[in-house]
């Protein structure tokens, strides 16, 4: 199993539009961060876990030529924002991509991209095929995905654990039972913000905090802010085996 980060930003990505802060004028590749999404290759089966506004350029920088399904976290724009772009998918394989979230996502989706089920559909439209999912298991061809449920201040989203593989994003609450559904992980994957603490993303020390309970081999942090800081300073800062993950990173299992 392979998996990549396409995109390791926030929700403005990095560098933010009209900033000047040392972490947005930074020359360096490791400080440009697309919006958050992650991609993982099996021997038979492409999956994407949520497709943002720059869902377009990360499959182009990534040579993607199939998907076999978009696991969708939740419904902010940072994440769904791109589902218009699945049409070339569409045409290549002449068939709808499939797309996995909750019914509450779906109905987003619908009414977002309301032209795509329009009862009179105009030519070159995307194509999806919306599967609900809830808290069980299920399967992507042979791959098993086990969703993770956390919390996003108020709304309830969903992480997702692949093998060894567990990735969420947007979180800033994890319960105990899905702790225990967490551990044993290899390769965890968690959002850190910033510094200072949010109020509906978890701040590093407290993605810190759960990456100890954890105890994955290796701990990856996502959906990164510029208010972190400078990618080569702050990476050095952090516990043994636990890393800022960046754009493009590739990681095999």
């Amino acid at each position: 199993m392979e998996l990549t980060f396409l995109g390791t930003g926030t929700s403005q990505g990095v560098p933010v539009i009209a900033c000047n802060c040392k972490v947005c004028q930074s020359t360096d590749s490791y400080d440009k961060r697309l919006r958050s999404s992650v991609f993982i290759k099996t021997k038979n089966t492409n999956i994407l876990i949520d497709s943002g506004p720059d869902f377009r350029y990360q499959m182009l920088r990534k040579k993607v030529k199939k998907l076999d399904g978009i696991l969708i976290t939740h419904e902010h724009k940072d994440h769904i924002a791109g589902l218009d772009d699945v049409r070339a998918f569409n045409f290549i394989s002449k068939k709808p991509t499939e797309i996995y979230a909750e019914q509450r996502v779906l109905d987003t989706i619908k009414h977002d991209f309301a032209y795509a089920f329009a009862d009179f559909k105009y030519p070159g439209i995307p194509k999806f095929n919306l599967n609900k999912i809830y808290e069980n298991d299920f399967f992507i061809n042979n791959v098993k995905i086990t969703p993770i449920r956390v919390m996003h201040l108020k709304l309830p989203i969903l992480g997702y654990r692949i093998g060894d593989i567990t990735y969420i994003t947007d979180a800033n609450y994890i319960d105990k039972k899905n702790i225990e559904k967490i551990k044993g992980t290899k390769i965890f994957i968690l959002n850190a913000l910033r510094k200072e603490k949010h109020i509906s993303h978890f701040c590093l020390d407290e993605a810190i905090e759960i990456a100890k309970k954890i105890n994955a081999k290796e701990t990856y942090f996502t959906h990164i802010s510029h208010l972190m800081g400078l990618h080569s300073i702050e990476s050095k800062k952090l516990p043994k085996n636990m890393y800022f993950a960046f754009d493009n990173l590739t990681i095999k299992i």
